[in-house]
C-alpha cells in the first residue's frame, strides 16, 4: 500500500501534513512522490479562501475522475468547516479532522479496503513531539498551539481549529532541540496566532522563544503570525525575545483594515492606534526589523472613506511584507450574512493597494542596496540558485552555496519581492 499526501495552505496546516505522514511512517505504510504511484491520496484541504477552497474541490472532483481506482481521504479545515459540500462532491471520500492526525494509518487501512471512514472533532491531543516526516529537513516546523481566543466576523478557521489549546514550552523546546540536532537549521513556531501561545496555561510566548533561541546551534527562530491584541499587555518582553542573536528580526503582524470602524465591525479587539504603538514601540527597539501584515479589501461595510484610511495606514507603516486578500464570504463566518460590495469596486481597490504594496516594497528592498548582509541559506531557487533568509527575513537570490550554510552576502539588485547578492 502506498500512500501520496498532499497539503495546501498555511505552514501549521503542512505541518499537520508532516505528522500524517509520520505516523503512516511508524505504521509501515510507504510514502510516494506523487499520485501515480500512490494507491491511496491524501488531500490536506486549507478553507481559509475561496480561490483555495475552489482549488481543492476541483483537485478532489479530478482525482474521482481521472484515478477512478484510487482510494481518496480529505483532511484539514474543510472537513471540519464544510463537511456537507464535501460530502456533496465525493460522497466516497473518507475524512480525517485536523484534530484526528493520530488515527491516519487506521483511516488509510480501512480506505484502502474499501471503506468510508470519517474520523472528525475537536480534540486536545498535542502536536509536539509527536513524529514527523518531511522533505526539507533544513526547515522544522513546530505547532506551540492549536486554536485561537478570536472573534473575527470573517474568519471559519476557527471552527475547524476550536478554541485554544497550549502545548508546555518544555515540550516545544525538547523538540527544537532535536530537530537542530537532527541537522535543522531554522525552527519555525507556528500557530493560528502566536500571541495566544500559553493564555490558557499561564506560560508565556516570550519565555517560549528565548528558551528555544537560546539552545546550542547555529540556526534561526521565526515566530508565526501574531494578532495585534494579543500582545498588547507583553509587547516589551516579546521584543526582547526578538531581539534575540538567532531569532529573525521578523514579525507578522495583521492589521486587515486601516480603519477603526471596520476593525470594531470585523471584532479584531484593537484600534489603529493600538497596533501603531505596537510597530512604533518594535521599529524603535529594532531598526532592521521586517513587518508583514494582512489586508482584506473589500469588506462588506468598507466604504471609500474607509479604504483611503487603509491606504493612509499603509503609507505610514510602510510594512516590508503585505498579504493582500479580496474579501469573499465564508462558510459559517458572521460577515457572510452581509451584503458583499460591487465586484468592480473591490477589484478597483485591490488593484490600487497591489499598486501601493509594490511601491513600498521596492523602496524598501532599495534601501539595501550595496549593504552586507548575513543570510542563512534555506532552500533550491525554482530558477536556479539558492534561496536565503536574511537576519530580517527578506529572500536573497545568491549561487554557489550549501543549504544550512550561513553567508556574507552583498546585495546587488532589488525588486519588490526580493534581492539578489554575492557572496563574498
Amino acid at each position: 500500500m502506498k500512500v501520496y499526501i498532499e497539503s495546501y495552505g498555511c505552514t501549521f496546516n503542512k505541518a499537520d501534513g508532516q505528522i500524517m505522514a509520520g505516523v503512516l511512517n511508524e505504521n509501515n505504510i510507504d510514502l510516494v512522490d506523487n499520485i501515480d504511484d500512490a494507491d491511496v491520496v491524501i488531500v490536506n484541504t486549507c478553507y481559509v479562501k475561496l480561490p483555495t477552497e475552489n482549488k481543492i474541490i476541483y483537485k478532489i472532483q479530478q482525482l474521482q475522475e481521472n484515478f477512478p481506482d484510487k482510494k481518496i481521504i480529505v483532511g484539514g479545515c474543510m472537513v471540519e468547516i464544510d463537511p456537507e459540500k464535501l460530502n456533496n462532491i465525493g460522497p466516497d471520500c473518507s475524512w480525517i479532522g485536523p484534530h484526528q492526525l493520530n488515527k491516519a494509518a487506521d483511516v488509510v487501512k480501512q480506505t484502502y479496503c474499501g471503506e468510508v471512514v470519517r474520523e472528525c472533532g475537536l480534540s486536545k491531543e498535542s502536536k509536539v513531539g509527536v513524529a514527523k516526516v518531511t522533505d526539507d529537513s533544513l526547515i522544522h516546523i513546530i505547532q506551540i498551539c492549536e486554536g485561537c481566543l478570536g472573534a473575527c466576523t470573517f474568519c471559519c478557521t476557527r471552527f475547524a481549529r476550536g478554541p485554544l489549546n497550549s502545548y508546555p514550552i518544555a515540550d516545544i523546546v525538547e523538540e527544537a532541540k532535536l530537530a537542530i540536532e537532527n541537522g535543522a537549521c531554522e525552527i519555525q513556531l507556528t500557530a493560528q496566532d502566536t500571541a495566544a501561545f500559553g493564555r490558557d496555561t499561564g506560560e508565556k510566548l516570550s519565555d517560549l522563544i528565548k528558551e528555544v533561541a537560546n539552545l546550542k546551534g547555529d540556526f534561526r527562530v521565526r515566530v508565526g503570525m501574531m494578532h495585534p491584541k494579543n500582545i498588547l499587555d507583553d509587547v516589551d518582553d516579546i521584543i526582547d525575545a526578538i531581539k534575540q542573536p538567532n531569532v529573525y528580526d521578523f514579525i507578522h503582524l495583521p492589521i486587515q483594515s486601516g480603519s477603526d470602524k471596520v476593525l470594531k465591525e470585523m471584532r479584531r479587539g484593537h484600534t489603529i492606534d493600538q497596533y501603531l504603538d505596537i510597530v512604533r514601540k518594535f521599529k524603535n527597539e529594532i531598526p532592521n526589523l521586517t513587518l508583514a501584515t494582512d489586508i482584506i479589501v473589500g469588506y462588506p461595510t468598507e466604504t471609500d472613506d474607509d479604504f483611503l484610511k487603509t491606504v493612509e495606514l499603509l503609507k505610514c507603516v510602510k510594512p516590508s511584507l503585505i498579504h493582500l486578500s479580496k474579501y469573499q464570504h465564508r462558510k459559517g463566518a458572521i460577515s457572510s450574512s452581509l451584503k458583499e460590495i460591487p465586484h468592480e469596486t473591490m477589484k478597483k481597490r485591490s488593484k490600487f493597494l497591489t499598486q501601493i504594496k509594490s511601491e513600498i516594497t521596492m523602496e524598501e528592498n532599495k534601501e539595501l542596496l550595496h549593504s552586507y548582509q548575513t543570510a542563512l541559506v534555506v532552500e533550491k531557487g525554482s530558477k536556479g540558485g539558492f534561496i536565503a533568509k536574511t537576519n530580517s527575513y527578506i529572500p536573497v537570490v545568491v549561487d554557489n552555496v550549501n543549504l544550512g550554510d550561513f553567508v556574507r552576502v552583498k546585495i546587488t539588485h532589488a525588486t519588490a519581492t526580493y534581492l539578489k547578492g554575492i557572496v563574498e
